[in-house]
């Protein structure tokens, strides 16, 4: 055979390995673009959630008392009603007017929350000394609001100084420092009483246990300051090993306040959910939002056995000053969240769904942000950016 025939079949060979090759790369890359385009259908599907299925009967209208409050209360709750109103959500508010300097609840307010089992609030002022008790800690009382819940988390799109924060403080409601046992021995001499009881710790901690069990948590941390109150934060610390003994697999620990309050500022993502007495768990729920990115964006409520009330979930702020409500900049964004938790509450989970995600929308945007996050906004403002993202 001459040389140019073995070079020509050389050559031939060598085009239809080549040939060869090509068609398995285009085979393999046909099969790639397949699978990413099941890949990104799947995604389109896996946006709605396995379906919620409805008791008969469920979609039926739910009235919920409404109390705007003092400051910027009346300016975050009529943002809510607009939001609620924009998605057609099934709830009518049944409103009264609340201020913070009444002497006690009106009756007819405690009478509409009784009968509708949930409330929406704003802020009310408590006033600093004098005989004037806190409207708040008196409907927290008297409705037996015992479990305080703060969610305290990174937005997406709002910069903090620590990521990968996800706090949830759930906060004993009704007795501690909050019992309002106070009196003047003598002339100068006041006795406060701390009041902690077996049945109540044994109440939150079960609460923020069921918490972190329903809500695919994996820690619940204890907060106190049993080295000094040793009867009074160790009953409440005997009753929190007891109730952690019944969920082995949630982990349990124990961390004393002030090295808490390090802790948080300093590493706060080694948190998850945190079990406290009742001043305590105020300190660090503000402390844990403002780490997290602010009061202004972080919801909460409280809730009984029978009742629950959605507000702001740092009290810090839920008031806001006059120059923020002259200027109408106070941020909805709290109480827009809290409202998701009570539409959840309330079993409209896809309400909830669809709100929550337009307000994470308009943050991850940046464009309508208040003054608070870095923006110039008005509390309008952003409101309608986030009726103008729901789905």
């Amino acid at each position: 055979m001459s040389k140019s025939s073995k070079g020509q079949k050389a050559h031939q060979s060598s085009s239809r390995f080549k040939q060869s090759c090509s068609e398995k790369m285009s085979r393999r890359s046909l099969t790639l673009l397949k699978n990413l385009a099941r890949s990104a259908n799947g995604s389109a599907i896996q946006t709605r959630s396995v379906t919620y299925m409805p008791r008969p009967g469920d979609g039926a209208p739910r009235a919920v008392t409404l109390i705007p409050g003092d400051g910027i209360g009346p300016l975050v709750t009529n943002a809510v009603e607009q939001v609620m109103e924009a998605m057609h959500a099934p709830i009518y508010f049944e409103k009264y007017d609340v201020h913070g300097e009444m002497s006690r609840m009106p009756p007819e307010v405690m009478e509409s929350i009784r009968k509708n089992k949930v409330c929406l609030k704003g802020g009310l002022k408590t006033p600093v000394g004098g005989g004037v008790s806190s409207l708040n800690v008196q409907l927290r009382k008297e409705l037996d609001l015992f479990a305080s819940l703060v969610n305290c988390f990174n937005l997406p799109g709002l910069p903090t100084r620590h990521e990968n924060v996800d706090i949830v403080v759930i906060r004993e409601n009704t007795e501690g420092e909050y019992a309002g046992l106070e009196h003047e021995v003598v002339p100068g001499v006041v006795e406060s009483l701390k009041v902690i009881t077996k049945f109540c710790s044994e109440r939150i901690a079960k609460y923020a246990f069921e918490y972190a069990y329903l809500n695919n948590r994996k820690k619940v941390t204890a907060v106190h300051k049993a080295n000094i109150m040793k009867l009074a934060d160790g009953l409440f610390l005997e009753s929190c090993r007891e109730v952690a003994k019944k969920y082995p697999s949630i982990t349990y620990n124990e961390i004393i306040v002030d090295n808490c309050c390090m802790q948080l500022v300093a590493k706060p993502e080694q948190f998850d959910v945190m079990v406290t007495p009742n001043l305590y768990g105020n300190l660090v729920a503000n402390t844990a939002a403002g780490i997290a990115g602010g009061t202004g964006v972080m919801p909460g409520g409280n809730v009984g056995a029978d009742h629950a009330v959605f507000e702001q979930g740092a009290s810090a702020g839920n008031v806001g000053k006059d120059k923020i409500v002259r200027e109408n900049k106070a941020n909805p964004v709290a109480l827009l969240l809290s409202s998701a938790m009570m539409l959840r509450h309330l079993q409209f989970p896809s309400f909830a769904d669809r709100l929550e995600t337009a307000v994470k929308r308009v943050i991850s945007e940046g464009k309508c942000r208040t003054k608070d996050l870095g923006g110039q906004s008005t509390t309008q403002e952003v409101v309608d950016a986030v009726i103008a993202n729901l789905e």
